[in-house]
């Protein structure tokens, strides 16, 4: 039984992880958005954005003729997309997310935690809504949610592995799903079929670690899960190392599959690369389309 001392040093310890973690997740965000655009596109808004030349189909109420009559161009004026979007976000926290195969890396599940705040702090910055998927936290905008979406994140599963909660999907709202995806794969199916069901399209973003890609392992070896309930022992590990990579491509096709079936995008990162090549590669897939 948790003792009230206890628990309090638990709570005192997980606040005192919060704000390194939305400092670090402020500076990624920051390093990404110094050389990008926002996430400003045309549409329908009150706040002027840009001339550009007339195009076939362009209706005659269109053309800005103040502008038009500078030149022998005719312009049309573009106003700024102004409807703000609802972001779900699935982050998984169980036990296999807590696996570093070096003390110089960081766990997986922290990568995947500082992802997913750089993300929301750059879509909150751009005037979207982020929550989670399920009913814990609806989207909403602001510094509040982003403390609220970090609590939660640096809150641990004991399962061990993750299963994407589908629940409380809004229509036509997006997604961003961040796992190892080393589990049973019929939910991650089951999550995105009805994502897609909703109209709901988004990214799933899958965190190796280096050496579960690099299979490292001989002789002697006891192979154990992050949660402890599943153990194998081997006398040779090394002869394991073809049926796990081809596995592991099995299942990184299927993935990738499933997203091109559902209208999803699907990117592999591992902890050994930049924080910042996957932020970049997430916000420039929202920003081309992937969630529009």
């Amino acid at each position: 039984m948790t003792t009230p001392i206890a628990l309090r040093a638990r709570a005192e310890a997980e606040a005192a992880r919060l704000p390194p973690l939305l400092a670090r997740a402020e500076q990624l965000a920051g390093t990404v958005l110094l050389g990008e655009h926002g996430r400003r596109r045309s549409g329908m808004g009150d706040d002027f954005w840009q001339y550009r030349p007339v195009q076939p189909g362009d209706p005659a109420h269109m053309i800005d003729w103040r502008r038009s009559g500078r030149g022998d161009q005719q312009f049309v004026r573009e106003r700024e997309w102004q409807i703000a979007q609802s972001v779900m976000l699935w982050v998984d926290r169980s036990a296999s997310m807590r696996f570093s195969s070096e003390k110089e890396l960081p766990e997986k599940g922290d990568r995947a935690r500082l992802l997913a705040l750089a993300l929301s702090v750059m879509l909150i910055r751009g005037g979207e809504r982020v929550g989670l998927t399920g009913a814990s936290l609806p989207p909403r905008r602001g510094n509040a949610q982003l403390e609220r979406l970090a609590t939660i994140f640096l809150d641990e599963d004991v399962s061990d592995y993750g299963t994407p909660e589908a629940r409380g999907m809004i229509p036509h709202a997006r997604a961003v799903f961040i796992s190892d995806f080393m589990g049973d794969i019929t939910p991650v199916r089951a999550a995105l079929t009805k994502a897609a069901d909703r109209g709901v399209r988004g990214l799933l973003v899958q965190v190796l670690d280096p050496s579960e890609e690099a299979f490292p392992f001989h002789g002697r070896t006891v192979f154990e899960s992050m949660g402890g309930t599943i153990s194998h022992e081997t006398l040779k590990a090394g002869d394991l190392r073809d049926r796990y990579l081809q596995r592991l491509s099995e299942r990184k096709d299927e993935l990738a599959q499933l997203c091109r079936l559902t209208g999803w995008q699907f990117n592999c990162h591992h902890t050994d690369n930049s924080a910042q090549t996957a932020l970049l590669w997430a916000w420039r897939a929202m920003d081309q389309g992937a969630l529009r």
